[in-house]
């Protein structure tokens, strides 16, 4: 894909906004005209570009519509636990929890800052880079994060329980989804959730939450006024669709397909159905690698999202670390938004290739691309997490966790770790004793 050269709205509009102050200042008249003419060129532009038509061959392949996402795909494994076997479902549930926890906090600190701005925060405390273990020490520790969490609580010594963000905020969200309306719920049970436990959210989630409480049906929100739509936010809410089917990817899709839905649309929806397959087939795989090529083949085959990660696959022999990881995802993705879906996978992907089977190095050499990195150490570690279990993580992730996880969800502001664990496994149980989806 391309993108036109576009001009530095954000300069313009600053120095508009200045040199209107500055003229008032010195008591010139008429000011608010040009402030009017532009406001008014602007608004016009925007209305015409909302009004362009799209191209439909494009959109024939890249559909929104489940039963035409599933004609698409290539041939895939779509169930390979048949058994619902518990032991094995236990400690990989627990390796993908922790390895998602981990790698959301390791990168929530240092989120979309620079490498060098990431290494230089590592020299000054004296810790490994790509880190190895949680920062020592971070800017402004006493700021909170989403109104709750000090800075500092995402530090090795400040860690008291899992602080919260929103990747972890979604996965317990999807937990309730599943237990108060089944594993068969719908796109409008997903807005009943969103409006009974969700405060405020971000872009495309932040759009879909404002439509659902202005009325507008579930089914629309996601494709009302939101620009976002194509952006990480689905990828993120994909876990708790793979910890719910462990070992069948179909059926994880198909619960991310109806999450997604309600705030995203295309390569946004792809994202979460292709990462909530990959991490059910990470229940069943030994290779992490081989979990995301199952994934692949939940979406549809052609659609840009695909071509991503397949190129994504294709190249990873030659991205040895993670500056060399952050170069090809800049110069293939040149002018993409550093919070789209697809470029955000690329990483996560080389994070996966490059770290193995080696938890600490995946996260670590993730979160040092940076982008948004604490979405894709997250998902990153929930992948290799269910393929390696519990017992392969390193003690030094989890010791502080403290069995809490704080939330900021309505009325639901602690969960104990054990406690979301057998929640997940009562509701996985219910999940695989359903026969398979009609496909």
């Amino acid at each position: 894909m391309s993108y036109p050269k576009i001009p530095d709205f954000k300069q313009l509009t600053e120095e508009l906004t200045l040199y209107a102050q500055l003229k008032s200042e010195y008591g010139a008249k008429g000011v608010s005209e040009p402030l009017t003419k532009a406001a008014k060129a602007l608004r016009s532009a925007l209305t015409e570009l909302k009004r362009l038509p799209i191209d439909p061959a494009l959109a024939k392949q890249e559909p929104d519509d489940l039963e035409q996402i599933r004609a698409l795909r290539p041939p895939g494994p779509r169930r390979m636990w048949n058994t619902f076997d518990k032991q094995v479902y236990r400690d990989r549930l627990e390796g993908a929890l922790l390895g998602r926890m981990a790698g959301c906090i390791l990168g929530a600190p240092v989120e979309f800052w620079s490498i060098d701005k990431m290494k230089a925060l590592a020299d000054d405390n004296g810790d490994e880079f790509p880190p190895t273990d949680y920062w020592s020490g971070v800017p402004d520790p006493q700021e909170k994060r989403y109104q709750m969490s000090r800075r500092a609580e995402y530090t090795r010594s400040g860690m008291k329980g899992v602080p919260v963000d929103d990747d972890l905020i979604y996965t317990l969200l999807g937990l309730l989804i599943a237990e108060e309306h089944g594993p068969d719920f719908s796109i409008a049970d997903v807005g009943r959730t969103w409006l009974k436990y969700l405060p405020y959210a971000c872009t495309a989630e932040d759009v879909a939450l404002k439509n659902l409480m202005k009325g507008i049906p579930a089914s629309r929100a996601g494709a009302t006024n939101n620009p976002y739509c194509e952006w990480i936010g689905a990828s993120i809410r994909a876990d708790p669709w793979g910890y719910l089917a462990p070992g069948w990817p179909e059926r994880a899709a198909a619960m991310a397909y109806a999450d997604a839905y309600i705030s995203h649309r295309r390569q946004g929806i792809y994202g979460e159905m292709f990462f909530a397959s990959a991490i059910a087939a990470a229940f069943a795989e030994d290779d992490p690698v081989r979990a995301l090529r199952i994934g692949l083949t939940e979406i549809p085959k052609n659609c840009a999202f695909a071509k991503a990660v397949r190129w994504a696959l294709r190249v990873s022999p030659d991205i040895k670390d993670y500056r060399q990881a952050r170069i090809a995802m800049d110069e293939k993705f040149k002018g993409m938004h550093p919070t789209h879906a697809i470029n955000n996978a690329c990483l996560t992907i080389w994070g996966i290739t490059i770290g193995g089977k080696d938890l600490t190095r995946v996260i670590g050499e993730t979160v040092a691309m940076g982008m948004d990195n604490d979405c894709t150490a997250a998902t990153a570690g929930s992948i290799v997490g269910a393929v390696i279990g519990k017992k392969n993580i390193p003690e030094h992730w989890y010791r502080s966790f403290d069995n809490t996880i704080h939330s900021y969800l309505i009325a639901k502001k602690r969960f104990s770790i054990a406690g979301v664990l057998r929640r997940f496994e009562k509701q996985a149980a219910i999940v695989h004793s359903q026969p398979p989806d009609p496909s």
